[in-house]
């Protein structure tokens, strides 16, 4: 075996430890928050259409519950939430669209997993809402159980973890079925209420606003009971840009502490004069951690100002007032039972 001698050694080793310097200094450039900067706003994809979660009315304006994380970002950012681009982003646009920087950050009903996290060249921040596949039929068929599905016409979206979700469901029961796959949401909904297909299959969280599409009688369709994937829906942006990840990050959990220190949108000007440290190193009153991130120290304290911790997000689009009211199940604090859990900002 040909052996180095130390100065070659030495000369390779520099090289090596170069590389993983410049490696390092890519992924940590903050090049995707210095062009959002350049820019003046935040590039989100969101889904084209979908009730409670993000939808334009007839003069475009957007709403939702992913929405208005993709406000979060733009308030802790610019310390103005509305300075945001929405891209509708189909099931088959999504992943093309955040690889190609042709949005900033993805926030469109997202399910993080192992193989989009390793193969599509994406991270994944905490998820914000978790939910499952579920199946929405028609009352008077008498489906009571997935079970009674057996040679069903199942309407589905390409491109999702439903897809397989469903083919799993029925292989393990020894069931038939017969998809029915089509992109558009509204068509596909359409097709579900005239009847081309037996059941509906989404997320379960995003069924009962399907109701409302049979403006006939929206009570004459129910949820089968039992959900049967786990689908945690989560923001994601591309690998490579640790500052920008970071900062996605910890939009998030900052949504979550708010709720955890009852800091929301209708008492965070009164919580600023707070003697507790924790709440006042989250509204920016002690300590850097905006700057730490690329942002304002009021980076938080303007997240919650204007857009609300995740309670108020979550209540305003599936609380009891709202046209989709949503039980929040696994969507509450870990204190609380559920999985919402803020890392500390120290």
């Amino acid at each position: 075996m040909m052996m180095l001698n130390a100065t070659r050694l030495s000369s390779l080793v520099g090289v090596v430890i170069g590389a993983l310097i410049a490696h390092g200094a890519q992924a940590n450039s903050g090049d995707t928050l210095a062009a959002v900067k350049a820019r003046g706003e935040v590039l989100c994809g969101v889904h084209p259409a979908r009730h409670g979660f993000a939808s334009p009315d007839s003069q475009g304006k957007w709403s939702g519950f992913e929405v208005d994380f993709c406000h979060a970002v733009a308030a802790a950012i610019f310390g103005d939430a509305t300075k945001v681009r929405f891209v509708a982003l189909s099931s088959q646009q999504r992943f093309p669209a955040i690889q190609s920087g042709e949005v900033d950050v993805l926030a469109r009903n997202v399910t993080a997993t192992l193989g989009r996290d390793t193969a599509l060249g994406l991270n994944f921040a905490p998820p914000i809402f978790y939910t499952g596949t579920g199946f929405l039929v028609r009352k008077d068929d008498g489906i009571a159980k997935v079970e009674d599905l057996n040679g069903a016409a199942i309407c589905m979206a390409p491109g999702s973890t439903t897809e397989r979700n469903v083919a799993q469901i029925f292989a393990a029961r020894s069931m038939t079925y017969t998809p029915v796959v089509i992109e558009n949401n509204k068509q596909l909904v359409d097709a579900y209420v005239t009847g081309r297909c037996d059941a509906l299959t989404k997320d379960k969280a995003a069924l009962p606003g399907v109701r409302a599409f049979d403006t006939e009688d929206p009570s004459a369709h129910v949820l089968l009971p039992g959900i049967y994937s786990k689908e945690p829906l989560a923001m994601a942006v591309r690998q490579g840009d640790d500052q920008w990840y970071d900062l996605i990050k910890w939009v998030t959990y900052a949504t979550f502490d708010a709720e955890e220190m009852d800091v929301s949108q209708a008492n965070v000007d009164e919580k600023k004069s707070s003697k507790d440290p924790d709440v006042q190193t989250l509204l920016g009153v002690i300590g850097d951690n905006g700057a730490k991130l690329g942002v304002d120290n009021a980076w938080a304290y303007n997240i919650i100002k204007q857009v609300g911790n995740y309670k108020d997000i979550y209540m305003r689009h599936f609380g009891p007032e709202s046209p989709i009211a949503l039980d929040r199940d696994k969507n509450t604090l870990w204190i609380q039972g559920g999985l919402l859990y803020g890392l500390p900002m120290q």
